[in-house]
């Protein structure tokens, strides 16, 4: 009897491991008590493995795009400097590129500033994340010490443990003794593991936290360079202005000899929209003789009527494509491409305004003008009908397309690849930028829009 008592222990011994996985009681036993213990503080120390570093990755990488956006604005413009030469007729426009590459370098050490302080943000929370693991790591081999020497002072042999399984008063007991020494096991061995993966978690967070520190570092250092370039551009920027504050006649000439061609340009545009209101009138519908209001058919609905906002006296009548076609351009205001191809940067805004270091300079703008390198094309921003080329002098050749009741203006052409009737599509190229040789390779494009007789701002329109 004693002996099949022993083997059915044995029997107990060989097939806990499979039984314990699939079952679990409760137990008075105070050792069974400690492994719960054991097992509740080892999921609390699990709970804290899974903090995640709220590092911001997102910002961190929008910041680094907006810094090099801004990079390429400062470059472009540093070869638009380089291209144009330094006398007297293009003085005002190396100051205009001069206070944009200034915006741009501010721009950039700005946004330095912004990085390093996200940085400084990250290495704090990696720095208070990777001391709460460390103290989570001490407590885990505190726990793991002491059980190691438990079961060195009570566990040393494995005839010992025989000798408590066997020493039981009944089976259900020594069931539960080795139900007990078996999950101590497997306890044990999970914190070894435990310990392993946290010290390998910490050292991880500590590499990420050198990196930052090294890409801080890098930033302070770039800060800095951009400081020194940003004063010695202020400084040109001073020395340009001296330089026309003594040619205020000379560029006085100039600026009234730009703003009779402005005019010219806007008076042959002006007069160009009033002869094709003229020609639309054809679009609109015979008004009937009799006074009872007729009845209206699908194909008669969806013309202008004289009632309708394209048909009021001196606006231009819409045909119904046209009307698609104004909706359709209205419906991508702020997301219309730029007008020509290649780098560019605008030199002049659209409207009136005080030259921010010349006092005695006003510059009002019908469009903006944006300056390019040599060999830049205009390209059409919307899908339309060219509807004139023309010559205008102070700005070359130039391309009216007609939108609906839109018109975009592309003037200071060299070379046109359209003509009156075209249909084009966005983004088709219209024609070559004239590039003046006599002001150092100087490459500008003044654009417009219009909407029937009133002028609009390019910028609010266009991407």
């Amino acid at each position: 009897m004693k002996r099949l008592y022993i083997v059915t222990i044995l029997l107990c011994w060989i097939m806990l491991p499979l039984s314990s996985q699939n079952k679990k009681s409760g137990s008075s036993n105070s050792s069974i008590q400690k492994t719960t213990n054991a097992k509740n503080n080892t999921q609390a120390i699990k709970k804290t493995q899974e903090i995640q570093i709220p590092s911001g990755l997102f910002s961190a990488q929008e910041l680094e795009f907006q810094r090099k956006e801004a990079l390429k604005d400062v470059e472009l413009t540093s070869q638009l400097l380089k291209e144009t030469n330094a006398h007297a007729k293009t003085s005002l426009n190396r100051l205009n590129l001069l206070s944009q590459q200034l915006l741009s370098r501010k721009k950039i050490i700005s946004i330095l500033g912004q990085e390093i302080a996200e940085i400084d943000r990250n290495i704090k929370t990696m720095s208070h994340d990777i001391e709460i693991l460390d103290k989570d790591l001490i407590k885990t081999k505190e726990n793991y010490a002491k059980s190691m020497q438990s079961q060195q002072q009570e566990h040393r042999t494995a005839q010992y443990k025989m000798l408590l399984i066997l020493s039981a008063e009944n089976l259900s007991q020594s069931y539960r003794r080795m139900r007990y020494l078996h999950e101590y096991s497997d306890w044990q061995k999970e914190e070894a593991d435990r310990i392993v993966k946290k010290q390998n978690e910490i050292a991880r967070r500590k590499t990420e936290l050198e990196k930052s520190r090294k890409e801080k570092q890098d930033l302070l250092a770039q800060r800095e360079n951009e400081n020194k370039k940003l004063e010695e551009e202020e400084q040109l920027q001073q020395k340009e202005v001296r330089k026309l504050n003594k040619k205020q006649k000379d560029l006085q000439l100039l600026l009234d000899q730009k703003r009779k061609e402005a005019g010219a340009l806007n008076k042959q545009i002006e007069d160009l929209i009033a002869e094709d209101i003229k020609d639309s009138e054809k679009n609109k519908p015979v008004e009937p003789a009799e006074t009872k209001p007729a009845e209206t058919s699908p194909e008669t609905a969806s013309k202008p009527t004289a009632g309708s906002p394209s048909a009021k006296k001196g606006n231009y009548v819409l045909t119904e494509s046209e009307v698609h076609l104004s909706k359709d351009f209205a419906g991508n205001k702020g997301k219309l491409p730029y007008p020509l191809t290649g780098k560019y940067t605008i030199v002049s805004t659209f409207g009136e305004h005080q030259h921010q270091e010349l006092s005695h300079v006003r510059t009002n703008n019908n469009g903006i003008d944006i300056q390019t390198t040599t060999g830049a094309e205009a390209r059409a921003i919307f899908k339309g009908v060219v509807t004139r080329v023309f010559v205008m002098p102070g700005f070359n050749n130039n391309v009216i397309i007609r939108h609906g009741n839109y018109l975009t203006v592309y003037s200071n052409l060299s070379e046109v690849y359209v003509k009156a009737g075209d249909v084009v599509s966005t983004r088709q190229s219209i024609g070559k930028i004239f590039t003046d040789t006599e002001k150092g390779n100087e490459t500008i494009l003044h654009f417009q829009i219009w909407q029937e007789r009133t002028k609009l701002n390019p910028a609010s329109w266009i991407k």
